[in-house]
Formats: C-alpha cells, structure tokens, sequence
C-alpha cells in the first residue's frame, strides 16, 4: 500500500497532464474529461515550430553533454585521483555557477554574446549552457575517480599497450556508467535551461522550453499539457534506454576487461 501512494504521488502530475492533453473541454466538477481527443498532439506534431524547436532542443542538449564531458574529465581526474594545495578553493571556482543567481549569471553571459557576436546563435547558447552543467560534471566524474583504479591502466601499459589504445578499451569501459550519468546530468539541464537560451538566444534559437513558456502565457490548458508531455518525453526515454546499464555492477565490467 506504501508503495502503491509512492508511485501514485509521483505519477499524479503526469496523469493530469495526460489528462489534459487528451481532453476536449474538461470543466470543474467533472472528474473526467467528457470527450477525449489527440488533436493537440496531431496539431503540435503537424506544425514545423514545435518540431525544429524539438531537434534544436536534442541537438543542443546532446552537443553541450558532450563538450561538458570533454572539458571535466580532465578536471575531475586531478580532483578526484589526486590531493594537492588549494583544492577547496579550485572546488569553490567550479561551483561557483551554482550558486551565483541564474538572472546574473545570464545578464553577463548575454552583454558577453553581444560583444563577442555570439548572441542569437547557437554556437553562443552552447557555450552558455555549458557553465550550468559543467560543475555537476566534474562533481559527478570526480567522485568516479576517487573510487577509480590507475592499477589497471598502469598493467595495460606494462604489457605493451599504448596511452590511446588504454584509454579506449580499458579507462573509458571502467567509467562508462560514471560517464554515462555525467552526460545525462548535462543533457537534462541543457534540456530544460529556458532563461540562458531567451538572454543569450534573443528569441532567435527557439527551443522547446522556451516555447512552452511562450504557450503557458496563451493560458490554453490542452496545449500546455501536450507540449509538456512533449518536453518530458526525451529525458523520460534516454533514462528508460540507460537504466540496465547505468545500473551495472562495476565487477562485471572489470571482468569483461
């Protein structure tokens, strides 16, 4: 029964929300939806807006994981393999984004795309996206890395292999699933940033999340509830895909290795 109100409160918002969308005129006191539709969805599918502002949303989210992977590796390597002085202080540097207010982060940000002619492009809002996901990079890879094993690497080398070949089949299979939560850390905050793309974007880059903002200020609850499921969607499947594997014994990898 406890677990039964658990998956109840939290699938209670999506519930409404499917509700919604699939409704046409749901009024107070009615429990249920008199008639049910999909137009919603068909209309929001149908309309070039929603779908460029789809593929712009997963083709920013997916590159901004990617740069912030290949930044805070090498960052959270030396924080979490190594000790050395002022290490509080370098931690304090790389969380600092965190907690300075978002408004301030993304008024410099924007007067520094005017400047630099990085604003209304995408280019500008990657580099923007990335200074919100790179501390809960390096934080997620470093904590990998202070449980991680040189020894291996180090076996590898003695038996002949090269620096390249024991990144790729020996240090990338141990950290996969650390990696694989990095990135996705970094995907779902590119995904949903609103306030860095509107500043730095000027409107020009319209992303999913900023269109949903523009349709909650058309007040149409249909709408809303569709272009929401809509936005949850993507997270909802790449978590679902990467279950199984982030969930992987990291004995089972340094076997196969």
């Amino acid at each position: 029964m406890k677990r039964f109100l658990i998956w109840l409160a939290l699938l209670a918002p999506l519930l409404t929300l499917g509700l919604f969308a699939l409704s046409k005129g749901w009024f107070y006191p009615e429990p249920f939806p008199a008639q049910w539709t999909s137009q919603a969805f068909s209309r929001l599918l149908n309309d070039s807006r929603t779908l460029k502002a789809i593929l712009d949303s997963l083709l920013l989210a997916f590159i901004v994981s990617l740069l912030s992977l290949i930044i805070g590796y090498p960052a959270a390597r030396e924080i979490g393999l190594r000790d050395f002085p002022g290490k509080k202080y370098v931690w304090l540097a790389i969380f600092l984004p965190t907690v300075i207010p978002p408004l301030a982060i993304g008024m410099g940000l924007s007067i520094l795309a005017l400047q630099t002619g990085l604003a209304g492009t995408r280019l500008g809002i990657i580099l923007a996206h990335i200074v919100p996901t790179l501390p809960y990079t390096v934080f997620t890879l470093a904590g990998v890395f202070a449980r991680y094993d040189e020894n291996y690497e180090y076996q590898a080398l003695a038996l002949g292999a090269s620096p390249t070949r024991i990144f790729f089949t020996v240090t990338l299979r141990l950290l996969a699933p650390g990696l694989a939560v990095a990135g996705l850390f970094a995907f779902l905050i590119s995904w949903s940033q609103y306030l860095l793309t509107l500043l730095v974007g000027g409107g020009r880059v319209l992303t999913l999340p900023v269109l949903l903002f523009s349709a909650v200020s058309g007040g149409n609850p249909t709408t809303i509830s569709a272009l929401s499921l809509l936005f949850l969607a993507p997270p909802v499947l790449i978590i679902a895909a990467t279950a199984r594997f982030l969930g992987e014994n990291p004995n089972d990898i340094h076997e196969r290795i």
